[in-house]
């Protein structure tokens, strides 16, 4: 359980409200703005709690980023165009990772925030950065809709306060490569990410342990349910961390592994996310939780704004308000038709658990990544 003489604070800023990702795109959703207006509503927004951040220097990103890659990214942001030749070098400017208007500002500042929140969880606060999470992106391209790595910084900026061990666990439906690999070789970090396997990057197989030997990958299988997901973290999660023994946590919690996210077959609860993020916060006094992947505007909000409320330990409404509920039901999706749209996404913040049986084939993976 998280220790609640602990305060948590929300990093923020008002970049992340800006429209962005132009259209035709699984983020051009109103996902961060729901999110934001549903723990204003709530009240769970005072002026205390909150951290406002800025957008990282060009300095700070190349710590991590290679000269190259930002110069092209910068120009091509102020162009609002890329050349071809640029475009395939760099990934940018393609239907994956678009050019739109504020985009440098905000993956910047999304860099930014996380430098903050480790920071303020280097201070005993809890770090919660929802806006985070780019896990994807690479030193010298953009990867995934990540142009910048943030949770590397994160790490980076903990391990300049003196923190001697990182465990960095990702619970994105997608496998945190990027973040992987910037860490392959350094025996500080621990990765674990459990993520849907046969999914894009169709990266983190099981046998998957990086360059080194702290990287570990657990593939689910489509339908991943809560009960699977307790069993992992008790059985192998928490086994692996309490060996390590790590000096701080850094956590990317994608909301794209609920139920009912486009993008993903698997079959989890907010609660069940909120529970796993609980226990690895708990780990250590050093904290820091990250957002992450998440195509579904109902499911998305009310997962991050839940998380929020858990970790700053706030009690959680049984039923929305009418005035939040009124919120809900004006998002839009592309990607979810009108009659998908579950009547729980609108008027209650928890979702039902989806409890089920432990597939063999979990079982199996959990004696092969302890071995």
């Amino acid at each position: 359980m998280i220790s609640r003489s602990r305060p948590a604070i929300f990093v923020t800023s008002p970049v992340f409200r800006q429209p962005a990702w132009g259209s035709n795109h699984p983020l051009a959703i109103p996902r961060q703005t729901a999110m934001l207006d549903l723990c204003e509503m709530l009240g769970w927004m005072p002026a205390g709690d909150l951290r406002p951040t800025r957008a990282a220097s060009d300095q700070t990103l190349l710590r991590f980023h290679h000269a190259d890659y930002l110069s092209a990214f910068k120009k091509a942001c102020n162009d609002g165009k890329v050349s071809r030749d640029v475009r395939e070098l760099y990934h940018i400017g393609t239907m994956e990772n678009p050019i739109f208007p504020g985009l440098f500002e905000r993956a910047a500042t999304t860099v930014g925030g996380s430098i903050l929140a480790a920071e303020c969880a280097l201070r005993g606060e809890i770090a919660y950065h929802p806006s985070g999470g780019t896990h994807h992106g690479r030193p010298d391209k953009a990867s995934g809709f990540c142009y910048f790595n943030d949770p590397v910084f994160a790490i980076l900026t903990l391990l300049d306060g003196g923190i001697g061990k990182v465990l960095y666990v990702d619970l994105d439906a997608h496998h945190g490569d990027g973040v992987q690999d910037a860490f392959a070789k350094d025996a500080r970090v621990m990765t674990v990410s459990i993520h849907e396997e046969n999914r894009w990057p169709y990266s983190g197989a099981l046998d998957d342990r990086g360059a080194g030997t702290h990287a570990r990958n657990i593939p689910v299988p489509k339908g991943f349910n809560d009960s699977e997901l307790a069993y992992l973290m008790d059985e192998a999660v928490m086994p692996l961390a309490i060996d390590f023994q790590p000096e701080a946590v850094v956590i990317t919690c994608g909301a794209d592994a609920l139920s009912g996210d486009p993008l993903s077959g698997m079959e989890l609860s907010n609660g069940a996310l909120w529970q796993a993020v609980e226990a690895l916060v708990g780990l250590s006094m050093v904290s820091v939780v990250l957002g992450g992947g998440g195509y579904n505007p109902w499911t998305v909000a009310r997962c991050w704004a839940g998380l929020w409320g858990v970790l700053s330990g706030r009690e959680l409404p049984t039923v929305l308000p009418h005035n939040i509920q009124a919120m809900l039901r004006g998002l839009e999706s592309d990607l979810v038709d009108e009659d998908e749209v579950e009547q729980a996404w609108i008027t209650v913040l928890k979702d039902e658990p989806n409890t089920g049986l432990v597939r063999e084939h979990i079982k199996v993976n959990v004696k092969a990544i302890l071995s």
